[in-house]
């Protein structure tokens, strides 16, 4: 759910015959939801939907209740009960009491809301992507234990669930460590809704900038990367030498104006804490004694931005300036911190370490937030975003598209407060938020558009809308960047940044049917055994398919010797047209398309064509390289992203 200038989910005729996904039932597989929210309200909603099968499962919580709106809740927690042990009965019930269930299924079809803010900042009309679809809520995630918070037999039985339920879209915004497919429950869970149907879309996962990093590898889901959005909430640091520095927060309390003391973490630490810790503003590094009264600068990293607040508060800081460092960039993410605070760049963190290393006496002051819209530029890849190549299949590009993912304001639980820090006791309805778990509701929201404009659309057809009418440009309409300013590549970003008014009428799509998905897993080389965990019975592979040629909306060779051909089909889904084919060569390659040219008469039309691929002698290198296809008839531009990496013999 975002607030509607954010530039994603805009309002056009074409939405608006959808009824804004009228009719659409999304699921979502998360920490449950807060069902007082008014994200949920049933305004302006009628019956729920005949096809619907599921229920309100509200436990021992005689306080939670489904309506018209929030049409089914469900919790699972036996898997969770088989590590942690016997649970009490408070575990029975899908109320959300961590917000990160709220916040993802408000974003993808919360209704409107007006007169939303975040201690008064990011003011408007909240809405979700589909903000007249019907929700559902699958609780599976819980309290960690060894580290794990959502456990497969629970991701599996709520997939299972969902699908008898009726759902029509299921936004997960979970994951972990990559695993083959058939141990993966999000890739078996998400196979099983395919084949009825239901449209999967997962997260990326937070594990940037570091490459080979991304989650949800299958190529029958939709795995969404995080991008900034054309809004900020500045808060500026005022340094004693007059020089400014611009960061962002959503910090509620204000600072008198005038200068406070500034010094870094380290000249804060308790004697028995080591430096290296307290530089990060660690849990119990901090001193009262010598961080009282002042500002104090945390670098990033480790613990939680919120929590490093929250030790300089509790230390007796009136202010903490939050510095990036080298690998997180220019990505900086408007907290509701306990404190006055402002999180700064990189460069102007270092810049202010500077200053207090070279002064005697460093003073600074931290201005109270502001709302600012139509930043530039935007959208960047966030630093945390995962990146590809797929590290389980590298012939399947992932992720597959970015969407916001940063500060992005949707409902939240009132059992915790704004940072889900024990300490913090305030209760907001709404909240700033950030992860690839925030960018993917805001797809799944489209999805929802996508489903109740074209209800006989494959989820692949869906898919293949969003990714081929994506933008890999950003709003100075230069190429979209990471969060070091450097260029960045599909592998951050996949087709690039959702476009939703363009993916209604994408012209082309490429289709993929549950069997070429089975041929896929045999080119993986999996036995009858491992595939039956797809296909619910047995299965012989028959003939022998190329990884290459899956019928995917990207085009990926991670092995290119020589030369190499790959197959397509595309189906006209958009008034008869001639598209002409249109190469941006990868760096190095050559690519040559046959047919080049492809008439279509009729909807529902298929044609197919291939492309050969060839190193240029003494130009190729061993890096992966990057370009695209576009098939256009003027109007539409269908486009594929083309990830290529040669594999150069030594003479």
């Amino acid at each position: 759910m975002e607030l509607e200038h954010n530039g994603v989910i805009q309002s056009s005729s074409i939405w608006k015959k959808a009824r804004f996904g009228e009719g659409v039932i999304i699921g979502n597989l998360d920490t449950g939801v807060w069902p007082e929210s008014k994200s949920f309200s049933e305004q302006g909603l009628g019956p729920i939907p005949s096809k619907w099968r599921g229920i309100c499962d509200n436990g021992i919580d005689h306080t939670f209740h489904c309506n018209r709106k929030l049409i089914g809740a469900r919790y699972f927690n036996k898997g969770y009960a088989s590590v942690a042990g016997p649970l009490n009965s408070s575990f029975d019930s899908p109320r959300d009491n961590e917000g990160h269930g709220t916040h993802t299924l408000s974003t993808a079809g919360g209704n409107m809301v007006a007169r939303v803010s975040v201690f008064g900042q990011g003011q408007g009309t909240a809405k979700g992507g589909s903000p007249m679809a019907r929700v559902a809520a699958y609780k599976v995630c819980w309290p960690p234990v060894g580290g794990e918070e959502c456990f497969d037999a629970d991701i599996l039985a709520a997939f299972d669930l969902a699908i008898h339920d009726g759902v029509d879209v299921l936004s997960v915004s979970l994951g972990g460590s990559s695993s083959t497919f058939f141990k993966d429950s999000v890739a078996i869970g998400s196979f099983h809704a395919a084949k009825r149907g239901v449209v999967v879309v997962c997260s990326a996962g937070n594990s940037g900038p570091a490459e080979a990093t991304a989650e949800n590898l299958a190529p029958w889901h939709v795995t969404v990367a995080a991008s900034t959005m054309d809004r900020q909430f500045p808060t500026y640091v005022v340094l004693g030498n007059d020089i400014t520095f611009k960061g962002e927060s959503l910090s509620a309390t204000k600072l008198a104006h005038k200068f406070y003391p500034i010094i870094k973490a380290t000249d804060a630490k308790l004697a028995s804490a080591r430096a290296e810790d307290a530089v990060l503003c660690q849990n119990g590094t901090l001193d009262p004694n010598k961080a009282k009264g002042k500002i104090v600068v945390c670098l990033r990293g480790i613990n939680a931005r919120v929590d490093k607040g929250e030790q300089a508060f509790l230390a007796g800081a009136v202010g903490m300036v939050l510095a990036n460092d080298k690998t997180t960039g220019n990505e900086i993410i408007a907290d509701p911190h306990v404190l006055p605070a402002s999180h700064i760049n990189f460069t102007d963190g270092s810049a202010v370490f500077n200053y207090i290393n070279s002064t005697k006496f460093p003073v600074a002051y931290i201005t109270h937030p502001k709302t600012q819209l139509d930043t530039k530029p935007a959208p960047f890849m966030a630093a945390f975003s995962s990146k590809g190549p797929n590290t389980m299949v590298p012939e399947i590009l992932k992720p597959d598209i970015t969407a916001p993912g940063v500060s992005v304001i949707a409902a939240y639980t009132e059992a915790q407060g704004p940072t889900n820090q024990v300490f913090d006791k305030r209760r907001i309805p709404f909240n700033s938020v950030s992860g690839t778990s925030m960018s993917c509701p805001h797809v799944s929201g489209i999805v929802g558009l996508l489903r109740a404009l074209y209800p006989t659309w494959s989820t692949a057809a869906i898919k293949s809308a969003i990714m081929t009418t994506a933008t890999t440009l950003d709003n100075e309409v230069e190429p979209l960047l990471n969060a070091t300013d450097g260029k960045a590549t599909p592998f951050s970003y996949g087709a690039g940044h959702v476009q939703p008014n363009r993916a209604m009428d994408p012209g082309l799509v490429y289709d993929i049917t549950i069997d070429d998905y089975l041929n896929f897993l045999c080119a993986l080389g999996y036995n009858e055994t491992q595939i039956s965990v797809f296909t619910e019975g047995p299965y012989k592979c028959r003939k022998k398919f190329s990884l290459l040629n899956l019928n995917y909306p990207s085009i990926t060779v991670p092995k290119l010797s020589g030369s190499v051909t790959v197959t397509r089909t595309l189906k006209n889904v958009g008034s008869p047209g001639t598209y002409i084919a249109h190469v941006q060569n990868p760096y190095g390659i050559t690519v040559s398309v046959k047919p080049s040219i492809l008439k279509f008469k009729n909807v529902g039309e298929e044609k197919s064509f291939k492309l050969t691929f060839k190193a240029m002698q003494g130009k190729a290198t061993n890096n992966y390289a990057f370009g695209k296809l576009i098939w256009s008839d003027g109007k539409h531009y269908v486009t594929s992203p083309i990830v290529v990496k040669a594999l150069l013999t030594r003479n």
